[in-house]
């Protein structure tokens, strides 16, 4: 049930990912990281299809998190995209190449063999205060240095700071999710008197806001990259730390976890580099819709 939730939730995840960056194709270039980038956004109703999508991602990724762990559940999401790389070959009818099919292999076994070597075991439901403070501390002087960072370079690089940075605190947001869901067990009432849910609220409103940004800045292949890459292994490093969930670690089982992990980043990598998802500049072709806003060069 784990796997079925989470590969859901990537599904989604790939549809509003393009529906919400098809929404924000016009947007001017001067509305970075200010509120009327959202206010422009709520006004067009291919990018509030993909909003609702996202709200269904969400259902869905905190079922798969109750009953899984952290370092399941969010590699699984890597799988997303698979299915946007899926979803604009459909929509463009463009045929998959060697690089396509490398990637999605890579993913795929990466995924697979990492899941099979590391065999995730169930940890604590609910971290310490301790365990909070430290990863909290990282996470939010991660993010802020990565927003700092799109003041300069590219485009490509504002965008990939961007999507690093919301990768950072939907990572987080798992982490907030998944302690959320435990204290559900004890009833809706008991759950907030606890200050999870309502950090759920703010890391997510934020992340959606960088996420926008990161959608907005730059090519769709620059923010997937970093997000594709960042969350899952961000997740993973809390589920072994804060929540003790355990891996395999003896007989050069870590070496062996380290490697797939490469080969799932690698495949990554391989998919966000393809023509499809890095678009071009010729009319209709996914660059047109997908690489930047109209008038605004990709590099």
């Amino acid at each position: 049930m784990v796997y079925v939730f989470a590969i859901a939730a990537a599904l989604v995840s790939a549809t509003a990912g393009v529906l919400q960056r098809l929404g924000l194709e016009t947007v001017p270039s001067d509305k970075a990281m200010r509120l009327s980038l959202l206010t422009q956004a709520l006004r067009r109703g291919i990018w509030l299809l993909g909003f609702a999508l996202l709200l269904v991602q969400f259902v869905l990724q905190a079922i798969a998190l109750r009953f899984g762990q952290l370092n399941v559940v969010q590699p699984l999401l890597t799988l997303d995209l698979l299915f946007l790389v899926a979803i604009l070959a459909i929509f463009f009818h463009r045929r998959l190449g060697w690089r396509e099919w490398l990637g999605a292999v890579g993913i795929v076994g990466g995924l697979a063999g990492f899941l099979a070597l590391a065999a995730p075991a169930h940890g604590r439901g609910i971290p310490t205060s301790h365990g909070w403070w430290a990863v909290t501390i990282v996470v939010v002087a991660a993010a802020v240095a990565l927003v700092v960072a799109t003041r300069w370079g590219p485009r490509w690089w504002r965008a990939a700071a961007f999507g690093a940075a919301s990768a950072m605190l939907f990572a987080y947001n798992a982490a907030l999710t998944k302690t959320t869901t435990t204290l559900v067990t004890e009833g809706w009432g008991h759950v907030f008197t606890h200050w999870e849910p309502y950090a759920i609220a703010v890391t997510g409103l934020v992340g959606f806001f960088l996420l926008q940004n990161a959608l907005h800045a730059g090519p769709i292949a620059a923010s997937r990259a970093t997000i594709v890459v960042i969350n899952p292994l961000v997740s993973i490093a809390i589920g072994a730390t804060v929540f003790e969930e355990h891996l395999r670690t003896g007989n050069g089982f870590i070496v062996a976890e380290i490697a797939t992990l490469a080969v799932l980043v690698v495949g990554a990598l391989l998919l966000v580099q393809s023509p499809l998802v890095a678009g071009s500049a010729a009319e209709g072709e996914p660059g047109e819709l997908l690489g930047a806003p109209a008038g605004i060069p990709l590099a």
